[in-house]
């Protein structure tokens, strides 16, 4: 996952590997890493493969929020970009599953 936009023009990235390793780069701070626990794991797993995830749609369908957040998360070779305020009940679940809710959205 990709976090880019804000006022301070962040561009910030969290890899999960299917074993739940870790790691999120945020701006020049040195990178961060950590381990999923198995349970962890499996629930990222779940939500990307939820039948209702394959439904939300790949582009933002509503208007673009003013220094907001554009999120792009990738998963099997699919792309979904999310802004902020467009999270259906789906994409929530997601970044619940995500380590630490995803990559930071501070520079």
């Amino acid at each position: 996952m990709v976090v880019s936009g804000g006022l301070a023009g962040v561009r910030n990235q969290l890899v999960v590997h299917y074993g739940g390793s870790w790691t999120s780069r945020s701006g020049t701070k040195p990178p961060r890493t950590g381990q999923q626990t198995p349970a962890e794991a499996a629930e990222l797993r779940a939500a990307l493969e939820d039948p209702a995830y394959a439904r939300v749609p790949n582009r933002p369908t509503g208007s673009p929020v003013a220094d907001g957040f554009q999120y792009l998360i990738t998963y099997r070779h699919r792309l979904v970009v999310a802004g902020d305020g467009e999270r259906p009940a789906a994409l929530q679940r997601v970044f619940a599953a995500l380590p630490e809710g995803g990559p930071p959205t501070s520079p």
